[in-house]
């Protein structure tokens, strides 16, 4: 019998162990569906939110679904789960804490990508779905893709990881501890216990600023500000700020930072930036003595899910270099390589192209669907 799910649902897990060995009780999990499984519960699309995204796919790459787009509602029953803790309704820093009656707030355990993906397959039993047809996603979405593959092997046909990488870079790392220090230095965070009505806004503003940098490339900031400044106004915030314009390029990243922090929390993104940072597919999975890289090679070549792999040219915060190590590793991979000033954020941007990159593959790779 076909099932339709649509809509918004919250699944609560009595417990559920973490790969640090804490055990985290009455766990919510947050996530949506769209369109109907079918009667063989094997038309499933796990699509995979990036950092700040939620499960609800339209908010944040809606270009790309729609009848004849790439996530389809009338071909595939499409799933997407809001991560351990993000702030949009999956248990999290912002969620009471069972055994003391308080927010977890920085008490919260640190979480894995591999903690999500064997939390989210829970779901996907409770639905009884036999496998998944495709597992999307970018960026921290893609690291879970590449999880979904190893944790799960033959469960899952077929993937499309984009702008990710197979373990976190020093790069990465360094840019996530810069973002850190800037919330910490925030008078209000008072080491992340800082009460809900009074949330270091200003910390986490700079921060995600900070992001920003590295999600396009310079060359988008020069086509879309460059020099420019606001007609008519100044800075003048600060007496030493008094008279000078405010540039383009200044005006939206103060805009961008006060929106995001008005709907985001320190806390929770403080754990997703160390989330990213323990990701790497080697650990535990390879035994002996094989040097970094032959341990990568040797995990890469046990995936079989022939995967597309999506890179944007002018991306600094996951180079080329890395989804070209991913195609290289996996048996039958594809790389496709997207020309684009638009940087990390490219694959949320270049709409037309990653659409029809993923439908060209779908339509080849999953063809009974079509």
């Amino acid at each position: 019998m076909a099932l339709a799910l649509n809509g918004e649902s919250i699944s609560t897990l009595p417990q559920y162990e973490l790969e640090c060995g804490i055990t985290l009780h009455s766990v919510n999990i947050a996530y949506k569906t769209w369109g109907t499984l079918n009667t063989e519960r094997n038309n499933v699309m796990v699509i995979c939110h990036p950092f700040t995204g939620s499960a609800d796919v339209e908010k944040w790459w809606s270009k790309l679904m729609g009848c004849r787009q790439a996530f389809d509602s009338n071909r595939f029953f499409i799933f997407c789960a809001n991560v351990l803790g993000s702030p949009f309704g999956t248990t999290s820093p912002l969620s009471e804490n069972p055994s003391t009656g308080k927010l977890y707030g920085p008490d919260f355990p640190p979480t894995t990508i591999r903690d999500d993906v064997r939390l989210h397959k829970l779901i996907l039993d409770q639905l009884r779905i036999v496998s998944i047809a495709v597992a999307i996603g970018g960026s921290m979405g893609g690291m879970a893709v590449l999880e979904w593959q190893l944790c799960f092997p033959g469960f899952v046909r077929r993937a499309i990881p984009m702008v990710t990488c197979a373990k976190q870079s020093g790069w990465c790392i360094a840019w996530g501890e810069v973002m850190r220090q800037i919330i910490c230095s925030d008078a209000a965070f008072n080491n992340g216990y800082y009460p809900p009505d009074r949330p270091p806004t200003q910390g986490l503003s700079a921060a995600r600023m900070a992001g920003l940098l590295t999600y396009r490339s310079s060359a988008s900031y020069e086509e879309r500000f460059g020099r420019k400044a606001r007609s008519g106004m100044t800075c003048g915030e600060t007496a030493e700020e008094a008279g000078h314009p405010l540039y383009l390029a200044q005006s939206y990243l103060r805009y961008k930072g006060a929106l995001f922090s008005s709907n985001f929390d320190a806390n929770c993104y403080l754990h997703i930036i160390r989330k990213m940072d323990t990701h790497d597919i080697t650990r535990g999975r390879v035994i002996g003595g094989l040097d970094e890289d032959a341990a990568l090679t040797a995990v890469l070549s046990t995936v079989t899910t022939r995967p597309l792999i999506i890179s944007i040219d002018s991306d600094i915060l996951c180079p080329p270099k890395e989804q070209r190590q991913l195609a290289e590793g996996i048996p039958d991979a594809k790389l496709d390589i997207i020309s684009s000033v638009a940087g990390h954020d490219g694959f949320l941007v270049e709409n037309e192209r990653i659409n029809a990159a993923v439908l060209k593959y779908l339509q080849r790779e999953l063809s009974e669907f079509y």
